[in-house]
């Protein structure tokens, strides 16, 4: 029986007490030192004459060297996929119940009308991909991030996987409008895959269309860097591209079925395998698949995990649950809720995936929720905590089958940790949030006090931070809160505002070897201005609607609280 965390706005945990809210990353000389390598599949490989350094070490003209200006010799593999998983044999793209493997061979279907390439991810572009920034404006480059066009090494692929959704399990489910492009190594000797969504309907797509709608597409850009920039694993996209084809959607699950317009982004992730990727292959018996799929993922993406170590499983659960714990924390940190975590949305990884429904809470509210289909609450950013452990009690559920009675038990004790592990975890990054330094015993009735305060005067979650950032300690101690900290005086019209500005300026005087310039500079680098509010995705939706894109691609400073709309800038400036 999983245990399950039950918080009123206090109680006592072992000791501690947690508020509600618990529960929840010219030319120059070196040109003629490097050598593009077309005969190396996997990567549009440079031959470097001096040892290679890392991208923060490189002057400008030494990274624009290494960088691709077509695709000629720009490659992708799935050898690393294929050599290992087996592919499913029914060539035909048509939908249906498939067993006994990891992957079915997909094509994407083209857009039948005429695409634009609206946004790109210079960073990703640049700093993941090896491409000159140039390279997006050729025909080349739109055809292969729209599905026209498979570049060399590519055999598209649809990953096969199940899910617990909305707490049922679902079956099979699958990539059902998504294609795995390849693997791509970069010139850090980095591995990142490359998919597609949007881009056309697969084994997978049960009763669905295979497309991806411009609205949603946009929320997914913008989300996936805006995460990248708050320092929180994600996977990213490199480009969004926009038809006319029709597609029809019912956006608010109301039974208003509208019309909108196709559009395709290209996704890069080290890994898409999930929690459901392995639940399939439980739930069917396919016990040496799963073994197989298990050792793949160990090996390709747990270097602390020893392959050969007969409790390998149960080591990389370990790895998973603290990793989860971590993703979780990190979310609340920032006042954000996935809105959909159903166990074939949580990466194996412990990276941000599948962007759906998604918000970043605003008035501090440990009930909000942001998916309109969640009416019971399920998926409220307070209760986050909670759905990990569901999610990772789902993926022992899945190993048990290949564990051994005394590996089961040890898994077991793994996962009764967690709660200390999220608990852990979240204390240090709100102890960080109000820049607080060494351990005192009343830290957590500090940031539960004050976690009370703004939930009872509905302020602002990021910009109470932020003001808590950028106030002075004597500002604070007279209670002179300047008009522009609006969500400080909005949380100071409580009675009891005064009484935590007292326990907070004492506690602030027990950090060691501090000053009040050097806790405001600290608490500006994890307290960031900006986070991708719902109005202004919005009001990129809106626009791009419209054909106006600049709230998507461009970045430019907005005033406070908006928001730079690329999410390639700052958030923390």
């Amino acid at each position: 029986m999983t245990q399950r965390i039950r918080f009123p706005f206090c109680c006592l945990i072992r000791g501690l007490a947690f508020p509600r809210l618990l529960l929840f990353g010219v030319t120059c000389p070196s040109v003629v030192c490097c050598l593009l390598l077309p005969d190396l599949e996997g990567s549009a490989h440079l031959l470097l004459l001096s040892r290679n350094k890392s991208k923060h070490e490189l002057g400008y003209c030494e990274t624009k060297a290494k960088l691709a200006l077509s695709l000629d010799f720009w490659t992708l593999s799935s050898e690393n996929l294929l050599a290992v998983l087996p592919v499913d044999p029914v060539k035909e793209n048509y939908v249906r119940k498939v067993k006994n493997c990891i992957f079915s061979i997909a094509v994407p279907t083209p857009l039948k009308s005429r695409v634009r390439l609206v946004a790109v991810s210079k960073e990703v572009l640049e700093d993941i991909l090896d491409l000159d920034l140039s390279v997006s404006e050729t025909d080349d480059f739109i055809q292969l991030v729209s599905g026209e066009k498979i570049v060399s090494g590519s055999i598209p692929l649809a990953h096969r996987y199940g899910g617990h959704q909305f707490g049922i399990w679902a079956g099979q489910l699958g990539d059902g409008r998504a294609h795995l492009l390849g693997t791509y190594m970069n010139r850090q000797g980095e591995n990142w895959e490359l998919q597609l969504k949007g881009s056309g309907k697969t084994p997978y797509s049960r009763n669905g269309d295979g497309r991806a709608v411009l609205r949603s597409s946009v929320r997914e850009f913008l989300c996936s860097e805006a995460m990248h920039s708050l320092r929180i694993p994600t996977s990213r996209v490199a480009s969004l591209v926009v038809s006319d084809d029709e597609v029809w959607r019912d956006q608010f699950y109301n039974g208003n079925i509208v019309k909108e317009r196709g559009a395709v982004v290209l996704r890069v992730a080290k890994s898409w395998f999930r929690i459901g990727s392995l639940e399939i292959l439980a739930h069917y018996g396919e016990l040496d698949l799963l073994r197989t799929l298990l050792d793949f993922i160990i090996r390709e993406h747990f270097p602390s995990v020893e392959v050969a170590e007969p409790n390998r499983y149960v080591d990389f659960f370990s790895v998973v649950v603290s990793e989860t714990a971590q993703l979780i924390a990190l979310w609340m940190s920032v006042g954000f809720a996935h809105g959909v975590c159903n166990t074939d949305n949580f990466s194996l990884l412990s990276i941000t995936i599948d962007y759906g429904p998604f918000g970043f809470m605003e008035a501090y509210n440990p009930d909000f929720v942001p998916n309109t289909s969640d009416d019971e609450g399920r998926y409220k950013i307070g209760n986050q905590a909670n759905i990990g452990i569901f999610n990772l009690n789902k993926l022992l559920q899945a190993l048990n089958p290949i564990l051994d009675p005394r590996q089961r038990q040890l898994a077991a004790q793994i996962l009764e940790g967690y709660p200390v592990l999220y608990y852990t975890r979240f204390r240090e990054l709100f102890k960080a949030k109000l820049g607080l330094l060494g351990e005192t015993k009343g830290d957590d009735d500090l940031i539960a006090f004050l976690l009370h305060l703004m939930e009872k005067t509905a302020a602002d979650f990021t910009m109470t931070f932020r003001q808590l950032s950028e106030i002075t300690q004597s500002q604070l101690q007279e209670l002179n809160i300047p008009q522009q900290f609006w969500a400080l005086n909005m949380i100071s019209k409580h009675k009891l505002f005064p009484a935590w500005v007292s326990q907070y300026l004492l506690r602030l005087k027990s950090n060691v070897n501090d000053s009040d310039s050097e806790r405001r500079k600290r608490m500006t680098t994890v307290n960031p201005r900006y986070v991708l509010r719902n109005w202004m995705a919005e009001s990129a939706v809106r626009k791009a609607e419209r054909n106006d894109f600049s709230e998507t691609r461009e970045t430019r400073p907005l005033p406070v609280p908006a928001f730079p709309s690329s999410c390639l800038v700052s958030l923390y400036q």
